[in-house]
């Protein structure tokens, strides 16, 4: 095969055709503007039962020929040629028209491309997940086949639309009434479609069948006859006689006209036929997270939840059509896995049914129990009831919720009876907070929720990884990267908070911050507004400084303006750190845990409260707990890869895990500026475990560590000493190198004597010198010159 001329491709030319690229061999006639053979379509059929170029100019979605009846947009199908003036008839004389195509390569033309398409389709990563992980995409299917044959509503599903009484179910071998009367509070109700296939609604929309029952009435499928023939949902009332159902329609209509959101289903009319009000909207193919949930429990038979990173990914995508309802003043109210549909690579929020104004304290409340968040019943919804339904939607996808609209119906169970939990607190944290008893516990925006859920989906997909170091970082919009880069990790190094951009008195502080705390302090104190970021100052100048009051005060007014901020129990922790000493350092530091552990539970999604916890719990004498978050920090973000390796060091030091210590020191990388200590330390360690192996790997940690020589000397005599102790115990080792030593006796005593030589240059007491020189000529080989 010839390989493809065009730039950049790879490919090579098969059949006249890159079978990369998909363009012609240049010997062959380009086809872009060649029209196709009269006697053949693209597959070989008779052109006479192909389809045409429509009048319009867009080509039929139905792909069925055309007859002389109408097409999808309710013209006369074309016969070919363009009508009127004769101008279809122009590309037939052009001078422009390019030679026509041997037989067979229009075939062939769409043939590559079909296969370039394809070849895409199996390169392309879904969006969902962000990257960091996989969602199986939903292919697209035929709206048609979804409508249901026998449209009815299962007995044990029927409740009155007014009180929800059972209605309509039967007694014995009877059958229950498919309308009628409910017993209860005599209001009328109905489960039978109105509409029938083939009815025209509003003289634009054809009826194609029923698609399901919801909880207002039937929905239909349908094609818009005014607009290309698009598929469209049109959904009913349940009953024309109930007013409630009624208002939320005309309320849906009000809201949804403003509504233009590419994840959120776009309702395009609301119409009135027979006397009864349907609202048109787009259709949306693909399954609900409720069906797919379903599809799951029935390949494993038994309960099958999605993957706790497919869960979230679900919802991380679904998060900014919230955030756009919320920004217009509307409240979703009922979200659930029946209204989030996946389709390809794309997830859309459907049913906008229960959709009101968020000052809206007359309409009536549509939600769902086990969803609805337990103050709705009495102040009505809000942005956080809405988070509220997220938080439980992510329970019901991730593992089997019994008793969630009965026993656990406004709480969480057990964290320990729940896997998805056990294995990721973050993510039970993140429900936690998203389902919180007191609306002010919650997550204040979506925008706040999304940024967090992110990092719980990066700490999910870390902890299920391959269980190396984490090799990319994330922005924090909370915290700055981390500062330290040694073995050891102080308060003072923890990520610093970041900047409120927005406070007013933020160039101020700027301006007015002095070297010397106390003057700092005064200036502060004396600033013309005390904003958060005033005193979040004057914390940190308490703290520098060891004063407790001014840490106190500054903590008072900044939970005087938000007795929710958490940065208050981060500057508690800071302070715990700092104090941290002597006796009382293990209850400091264990007190300093606390406050962190406040700041993990509100941001679970950030990595900064863990290594601040880490550190806390180890000065305090937890290791096992300290090592664990270390670990969630190593491997979730490469900005904090150093720092918390160097605490696994300390802590499986500490616990004489040498091997692990070492591992945790591999770790960091090579880019880090931290990089040359872990590999000193690393040296360090397999020198004092003192095998032979043990030191000649310690020579090749160092190798091209930039040392003083002074340095570098005395590392190198302690190993040759300890390397002879080997020889002198165990024998030679004639065929083994330390560095380019060889391992025999002679060879390592020359090397010690060198190395006591250049110790005793680059020592200033003439005293040590002299001992040095003597240590060099005692371990000298004899010679007899």
């Amino acid at each position: 095969m010839t390989a493809c001329l065009e730039p950049g491709c790879t490919g090579a030319y098969e059949d006249g055709w890159c079978n990369v690229c998909g363009s012609p061999e240049p010997t062959q006639s380009p086809v872009a503007a060649t029209p196709l053979d009269p006697s053949e379509s693209a597959d070989g059929t008779d052109a006479a039962a192909s389809s045409r170029s429509r009048p319009d100019g867009n080509d039929r979605q139905d792909g069925q020929a055309g007859t002389g009846g109408s097409d999808t947009s309710g013209a006369p199908a074309s016969s070919g040629a363009l009508d009127g003036d004769g101008s279809g008839d122009a590309a037939a004389g052009s001078a422009h028209m390019v030679a026509t195509p041997a037989p067979g390569q229009t075939r062939q033309a769409v043939r590559a491309a079909t296969v370039r398409r394809r070849r895409a389709d199996a390169g392309r990563r879904s969006r969902l997940g962000l990257g960091l992980t996989d969602v199986p995409d939903i292919p697209l299917s035929d709206p048609a086949e979804k409508v249901l044959t026998d449209p009815a509503v299962p007995e044990d599903r029927r409740s009155c639309p007014a009180c929800g009484a059972r209605v309509g179910r039967g007694a014995g071998e009877s059958q229950g009434r498919q309308q009628g009367f409910c017993p209860q509070c005599r209001a009328p109700y109905s489960f039978t479609p109105k509409l029938a296939p083939g009815d025209l609604v509003a003289g634009q929309y054809e009826v194609v069948g029923a698609l399901a029952h919801g909880g207002m009435g039937w929905i239909y499928l349908g094609r818009d006859r005014n607009v290309s023939h698009r598929w469209v949902v049109l959904k009913g009332l349940l009953n024309t006689g109930d007013d409630d159902a009624l208002e939320a329609a005309v309320a849906e209509q009000q809201f949804l006209a403003q509504v233009k959101h590419p994840l959120i289903v776009e309702i395009y009319n609301v119409v009135q036929h027979e006397g009864d009000a349907y609202t048109v909207m787009e259709y949306v193919g693909g399954r609900s997270l409720k069906q797919l949930l379903q599809d799951r429990m029935r390949e494993a038979r038994g309960y099958t939840p999605f993957p706790v990173d497919q869960a979230l990914a679900y919802v991380i995508e679904t998060l900014p059509a919230f955030g756009h309802l919320h920004d217009l003043g509307l409240l979703y109210c009922d979200f659930k896995p029946d209204n989030l549909i996946h389709e390809r690579d794309g997830v859309k929020l459907i049913d906008l049914g229960g959709v009101r104004r968020q000052d809206d304290l007359n309409s009536p409340i549509y939600g769902t129990v086990g969803y609805q968040a337990p103050e709705v019943a009495e102040v009505g919804p809000s942005i956080a009831s809405d988070i509220y339904t997220i938080g439980r939607t992510l329970c019901v996808l991730t593992f089997e919720f019994r008793g969630y609209q009965s026993e656990y119906e406004h709480s969480l169970p057990p964290m320990s009876q729940i896997p998805a939990f056990t294995e990721h607190d973050a993510f039970y944290r993140l429900v936690a907070r998203c389902c919180a008893p007191d609306p002010n516990d919650r997550f204040l925006t979506v925008e706040e929720l999304r940024s967090q859920m992110i990092g719980v989906l990066r700490q999910v997909v870390a902890a299920q990884g391959t269980g190396g170091p984490a090799t990319m970082s994330a922005q924090s919009a909370a915290f700055e990267p981390p500062l330290s880069t040694g073995e050891t990790l102080a308060w003072w190094e923890l990520p610093e908070l970041k900047r409120d951009d927005t406070d007013p008195m933020l160039d101020w502080i700027a301006g007015h911050s002095a070297a010397d705390p106390q003057s700092t302090f005064d200036a502060l104190r004396a600033a013309p507004e005390q904003t958060p970021e005033v005193h979040l100052a004057r914390a940190r100048a308490g703290i520098r400084v060891g004063q407790r009051p001014w840490v106190d005060d500054a903590v008072r007014g900044l939970l005087g303006h938000d007795p929710w901020d958490w940065r208050a129990s981060w500057v508690r922790g800071l302070w715990g750190l700092s104090q941290a000493e002597g006796e009382q350092a293990a209850t400091l530091a264990q007190e300093a845990a606390g406050h962190f552990a406040a700041v993990r539970d509100a941001l679970p999604g950030e990595v900064a409260p863990r290594l601040a916890l880490a550190l806390s719990t180890e000065l305090g004498g937890y290791s096992r707990a300290a090592e664990l978050d270390y670990q969630r920090a190593w491997r979730t973000d490469a900005g904090y890869v150093a720092p918390a390796a160097f605490g696994l060091h300390r802590v499986r030091l500490g616990r004489d895990d040498v091997p692990g210590a070492i591992d945790a020191l591999d770790s960091v990388p090579p880019s880090s500026r931290a990089h040359p200590r872990a590999r000193w330390l690393r040296a360090e360690l397999l020198r004092g475990r003192g095998s032979l192996a043990d030191l000649r790997e310690a020579v090749h940690s160092v190798r091209r560590l930039t040392l003083d020589p002074r340095q570098r000397a005395q590392f190198s005599a302690t190993l040759y000493e300890q390397a002879l102790q080997q020889v002198t115990a165990h024998g030679e080792q004639p065929d083994w190198r330390l560095g380019e030593v060889p391992v025999t006796r002679e060879a390592l005593r020359r090397a010690l004597e060198r190395e006591y030589r250049v110790l005793a240059d680059y020592t200033p007491d003439p005293q040590e010198r002299a001992r040095f020189i003597d240590r060099a000529n005692a371990v000298r080989p004899w010679s007899w010159i």
